[in-house]
């Protein structure tokens, strides 16, 4: 019985880990938005707007959501200034939208950034993910939990860019 005991406190300390970080842990003001930048990869970038579901979905986001395209993909760019569980996975919004969704390899492309990828498909439509974040310190992630927890717990500091490329097929 007293084993089962520590064994509770333990996970309850365990749980706690997280809310110990001093300060808030909330994000900062959207207000030290730098703005969006103005090309990928040496390619200039031309804004789009928004569709309803951005739109709705920006009501609630702590940060800024900008769609663009290179000519021959579309972009989603979202900033946020810390850590925030509104900043979720590009295939979760891909299956909300009717998508199956594949998962694929992380990938490195040619400047050593790895990208988290999936493959999505909706009656004809078809297209190839890739997304990945990335912050000021250097730091990245391909995928949204490791970001999530590695800023929650203070291992990296904000602000945060996510970068999704969608290349239709």
């Amino acid at each position: 019985m007293r084993r089962v005991h520590l064994f509770l406190i333990l996970c309850l300390a365990a749980a706690l880990v997280p809310f110990l970080r001093g300060g808030s842990s909330g994000p900062a003001p959207t207000s030290s938005f730098p703005g969006w930048p103005p090309a990928l990869d040496e390619t200039p970038l031309v804004p789009l707007p928004l569709c309803e579901v951005d739109r709705r979905f920006t009501e609630s986001f702590p940060g800024r959501i900008g769609k663009f395209t290179d000519g021959r993909r579309e972009i989603l760019i979202r900033w946020v200034p810390g850590a925030t569980r509104k900043l979720h996975p590009a295939s979760d919004c891909f299956r909300g939208m009717g998508y199956r969704v594949e998962p694929r390899p992380v990938m490195a492309d040619a400047l050593g950034r790895r990208w988290g990828s999936f493959a999505a498909a909706r009656g004809g439509e078809r297209a190839v993910v890739f997304e990945r974040i990335y912050g000021g310190e250097g730091n990245q992630w391909s995928d949204v939990s490791a970001w999530y927890w590695s800023a929650l717990l203070g291992r990296t500091s904000g602000p945060y860019w996510a970068v999704t490329l969608i290349e239709r097929m």
